[in-house]
């Protein structure tokens, strides 16, 4: 299947420059394409990882992706989707944030041996530029009124725009113009956000390079789930890629609670599985949806794809102990993992009496229904029925010296942080 017919058939296509001129160039030969993103941050989340899926796809088509982690750009900031301006970091955070995403891209894309995927720093190449020859070289070569009509700049003019973040479109085409000289990169992809940016680049070249450059623009639809919301936003706030912000448990959650009407969607962004398999699953949603089993294989798939394969062994041993209530085969960093958002309390590692120690932390109400759920065999510690009164906590009871769990009833989950 060709790459655009592919990408086609997952809904992946928003809008292209020139659909037939890049389809006949990439079933002529394989081609250099790049992908940007700007290290405003520590981590990527799981919106900007759509439109890498589709660079991992070209690359896995024959094709040369470049990966761009912009330190020049993500010094100013890209307007885009946003209505008021950034508050500039320091060139410190710009780098740290470099060095955090050129590791996660790292993960995402084999570099090793003679890989087709490349990765550059945009600062590498524009740092050098002085103000002279940016106005003369560059800025001669875009029209102001193109500019203020671009969607990026357009729905900024009511609120203000400053000449920073309205100089950003020219130095993404320098980005465009620079790679397109020095790697022979024919594609840039982007979100639909990205569309004014990219033609942006796609003019400059024509304009230095003559209008026989072939040069192309894709871009990605924007991602909304069935209620209407963007993806990739719960009430927790955003999936980040690192695990220490979203454990790899939290992770896989996120993609197994996913809605019947969105999962064979994000199985089509997402997933490197085949129209075959992905086909079988959507007729599994319309006649087994109590299953899920759609949504267990988009947990797994990219669980294993962000986190690797222990992680995903590991989230599915925290998902059975949670069912099952048997937590006792978990280890302290599988209780971190998986209890974090649940009820959390401290109390020391001194020995006390259960019944004092439930009710001192707020487990339970009072000494007498403390007593009545023991009693019932409603209190779990640690996966074991507690029903003796009488029983000890100790520190023997924790994990590592670390955690103790207690269930009440079935599915009522507390962790208790043990301290000095």
């Amino acid at each position: 299947m060709n790459i655009i017919d592919e990408l086609e058939w997952r809904d992946a296509i928003n809008q292209q420059t020139d659909a037939e001129g890049l389809r006949k160039l990439v079933e002529e030969q394989e081609i250099s394409l790049y992908c940007g993103v700007d290290p405003t941050g520590d981590s990527m989340h799981i919106g900007h990882l759509i439109p890498f899926m589709m660079m991992k796809r070209f690359q896995l088509a024959g094709h040369h992706p470049v990966i761009l982690i912009g330190g020049a750009t993500g010094t100013i900031g890209d307007p885009s989707g946003r209505q008021t301006e950034r508050t500039l970091q320091t060139l410190e955070q710009v780098q740290d944030n470099v060095d955090a995403l050129t590791a996660q891209m790292q993960k995402l894309f084999d570099f090793g041996g003679n890989s087709s995927v490349k990765m550059v720093n945009n600062y590498d190449w524009t740092h050098q530029v002085n103000i002279i020859d940016f106005l003369r070289d560059y800025g001669k070569h875009f029209s102001v009124n193109n500019m203020l009509a671009k969607d990026i700049v357009a729905s900024r003019l009511d609120t203000g725009i400053s000449f920073t973040e309205f100089s950003y479109q020219i130095l993404q085409s320098m980005d465009f113009h620079h790679l397109y000289k020095e790697e022979g990169v024919r594609l840039q992809i982007g979100g639909s956000d990205q569309w004014g940016n990219i033609t942006s680049g796609i003019d400059l070249i024509r304009r230095k390079e003559g209008p026989e450059a072939k040069v192309f623009g894709l871009t990605i639809p924007l991602l909304l789930k069935s209620d209407g919301t963007k993806f990739g936003k719960t009430a927790g706030g955003a999936i980040w890629l690192d695990p220490k912000k979203t454990t790899p448990f939290e992770f896989f959650q996120f993609w197994v609670n996913t809605d019947d009407r969105d999962v064979i969607k994000y199985l089509k962004f997402f997933t490197f599985l085949t129209k075959d398999r992905i086909d079988e699953l959507t007729v599994k949603v319309q006649t087994e949806p109590h299953k899920r089993e759609a949504q267990k294989v988009l947990a797994e798939e990219m669980t294993k794809f962000i986190h690797g394969e222990h992680a995903l062994h590991q989230a599915l041993k925290i998902t059975e102990a949670l069912f099952s209530g048997d937590v006792k085969a978990l280890t302290a960093d599988e209780i971190e993992q998986g209890f974090k958002n649940m009820p959390t309390f401290h109390a020391s590692k001194e020995s006390k009496n259960i019944v004092d120690w439930l009710v001192e932390l707020g487990i339970e109400p009072s000494k007498r229904q403390a007593r009545e759920d023991i009693n019932s065999g409603a209190i779990s510690m640690n996966g074991d029925k507690v029903t003796d009164v009488n029983t000890d906590v100790t520190v023997e009871n924790s994990f590592d010296g670390r955690f103790i769990i207690i269930r009440k009833g079935k599915k009522k989950y507390s962790l208790v942080k043990l301290g000095e």
